[in-house]
């Protein structure tokens, strides 16, 4: 007899496929490149009315290459294109960048992915402090979604008052 496999555990294994597929993918580019390419994204924010997420990483990190595939999924994508300038700032082995992420007072030490987010002038709105990211192979798409969501600029006209903005 012929036993179905659990939900759970084809999540699982689509998955692992997926993070065993993507660690050849070259998401971070050249640390050389991060001064540069913040800076474009910080103008390319202030244009178009964006915000900034800074990802601290590095194209081995496992965790790192999960946060970019949620980030770039069906129910993700939309919100990080119309919101958001992503920006990878490569880390190399946590001894690249390191000032970058200082700045903005992103400990990489206590893992990564780190994320920052940025309002449209460069100006600091949050930092992860404490590593939430790290884990982001034992996290689901949703938990970036709930990020995105509240991270992303208030619409025009919208304030605390108003619920449905």
């Amino acid at each position: 007899m012929m036993r179905m496999m659990s939900p759970a555990v084809a999540a699982g294994l689509a998955l692992v496929a997926i993070v065993a597929g993507a660690a050849t993918r070259n998401i971070y580019p050249d640390p050389s490149q991060a001064k540069a390419d913040l800076a474009t994204a910080i103008k390319t924010a202030a244009q178009s009315h964006k915000r900034v997420i800074v990802d601290f990483g590095g194209d081995w990190c496992g965790d790192c290459q999960v946060l970019d595939i949620y980030f770039h999924n069906a129910e993700n994508r939309p919100l990080l294109e119309s919101n958001f300038i992503l920006v990878h700032i490569n880390i190399g082995r946590m001894d690249e960048n390191l000032d970058i992420a200082e700045q903005y007072g992103i400990p990489v030490t206590l893992g990564v992915p780190a994320l920052a987010v940025l309002n449209d002038r460069g100006k600091l709105l949050y930092g992860q402090r404490s590593g939430e990211f790290r884990s982001m192979r034992r996290m689901e798409s949703s938990e970036v979604t709930k990020f995105l969501v509240q991270w992303r600029p208030p619409k025009a006209g919208c304030s605390v008052m108003v619920v449905n903005c």
